[in-house]
């Protein structure tokens, strides 16, 4: 790591040290307000309406801690169940529900702890840096005013501003432990949090049925949608053409005979109508599994893909083993959705692709340098692509700032169903 990395890093631990500790000194008024709103349930039944708002404020405040662990590497799961719909924000039926939550408990248990552990390792994140500090400039300025001696570090006292300047060295080695430790306590800090806040085994489990229920839900609405496809395809389109294809060698037939030239003419309308009726059927074919799919595997099937854009679209690949045919229909369909909305609505000049294989888990990413501005909830592409990989356990995470660049990184789990590998040079 480049020294203006660990230095940029400290400077942020001790900034995030500070916070901690403001953070951390809310959680003992969060306490008092939820042991007074449990307190208050029989008076009148304020503690009904009062009791939600409080639980409401103590997960802002956990929810919190969640998102500044993530972002030292640490993450926490919530562990909420969900609320039943049409459940009103307070009320008898909103207290009961969370009041049996386990997970209501488990958030006031961390309070105190998180308070404590808040301001310990906060103030150590600051401790170092700011002796560091204080070390390089306020001993030389104290004693240049003349407000008397000074002691530092292994030297005490200082007389003069001449000894002072001992204290630089020291207060520069001070500061860089001090920068060099930072991080290490905000993630000690963070991995405290996971201790308490993290679900337990039954809310996790809990949490999992939640999920594939949602997943199942997701999958057979998104298969139903295909088959309607399939359906309206082939009725719109191979079948009408397949029964005018019936109805002109029937016609032809009648009237061979009496009107050779007629008959030669609706046969050779009826030969161009199958050769229609086969090219939209290897389309049909095309869209339920891709021949270039089955013949090449993920690699060669997006180098493929990639190649036939309008938009010039460069791939960098390290999938090599064949995948999970599951897996792997679903990962190019993900690559090719995004690639549409690429092409359609980003007006981009250049986009990229990138397929990593990481032991068990599948990385996809296809970027751009378009406008930006991308929403899953704008269309039904991103919330396609969504659900495609949530069928697997998969997470899509979408970055589109105004202006760009729109990068989709999607990732799902596989395990390779062969140990032959499938080498591409094309380029795309």
């Amino acid at each position: 790591m480049e020294t203006r990395d660990w230095i940029r890093d400290g400077r942020r631990a001790v900034g995030w040290g500070a916070v901690s500790i403001v953070l951390a000194l809310t959680n003992i008024p969060l306490v008092v307000l939820f042991v007074v709103s449990l307190a208050l349930t029989p008076v009148l039944g304020l503690g009904l309406f009062l009791f939600p708002l409080v639980v409401r404020l103590v997960r802002a405040r956990t929810n919190l801690s969640r998102r500044l662990a993530a972002d030292w590497g640490v993450t926490i799961d919530r562990p909420y169940k969900p609320a039943p719909p049409g459940m009103r924000p307070v009320g008898w039926s909103r207290w009961r529900f969370l009041i049996t939550d386990s997970a209501t408990w488990q958030d006031l248990a961390w309070l105190v702890p998180g308070f404590v552990a808040g301001v310990v390792l906060g103030l150590l994140t600051l401790v170092l840096p700011a002796y560091g500090v204080e070390g390089i400039l306020l001993i030389p300025l104290w004693l240049w005013l003349g407000l008397g001696d000074y002691g530092y570090g292994v030297f005490w006292p200082f007389h003069s501003v001449g000894e002072a300047f001992l204290s630089l060295p020291q207060g520069t080695l001070f500061l860089g432990i001090g920068l060099a430790l930072a991080p290490y306590l905000r993630r000690w800090d963070a991995q405290f949090a996971r201790l308490l806040l993290a679900p337990t085994p039954a809310a996790r489990l809990r949490l999992r049925v939640t999920q594939l229920t949602v997943t199942r839900a997701d999958t057979v609405d998104a298969q139903a949608a295909e088959l309607r496809r399939i359906e309206r395809d082939l009725h719109d389109g191979a079948q009408a053409r397949l029964v005018s294809l019936g109805m002109a060698i029937g016609l032809a037939e009648e009237i061979v005979e009496r009107d050779p030239a007629g008959a030669r003419k609706l046969l050779a309308e009826a030969r161009e109508s199958s050769t229609t009726a086969l090219v939209e059927l290897r389309h049909l074919v095309r869209g339920i599994h891709p021949p270039v799919l089955a013949e090449r595997g993920l690699d060669g099937a997006v180098r493929a893909l990639a190649l036939h854009l309008p938009v010039p679209v460069n791939v960098d690949s390290d999938v090599t083993g064949r995948l999970p045919t599951p897996v792997e229909s679903a990962a190019y369909f993900a690559v090719a959705e995004a690639l549409a909305n690429l092409t359609r609505h980003s007006g981009a000049r250049f986009g990229f692709v990138v397929l990593r294989r990481d032991g068990d888990r599948l990385q996809l990413q296809v970027g751009d340098d378009g406008h930006g501005g991308a929403d899953p909830s704008g269309g039904t592409g991103l919330r396609g692509i969504e659900r495609r990989l949530a069928a697997f356990d998969g997470t899509m995470a979408l970055s589109s700032p105004p202006g760009g660049p729109t990068i989709v990184t999607m990732e799902l789990p596989c395990v390779s169903s062969s140990p032959k590998t499938m080498l591409s040079s094309e380029t795309g």
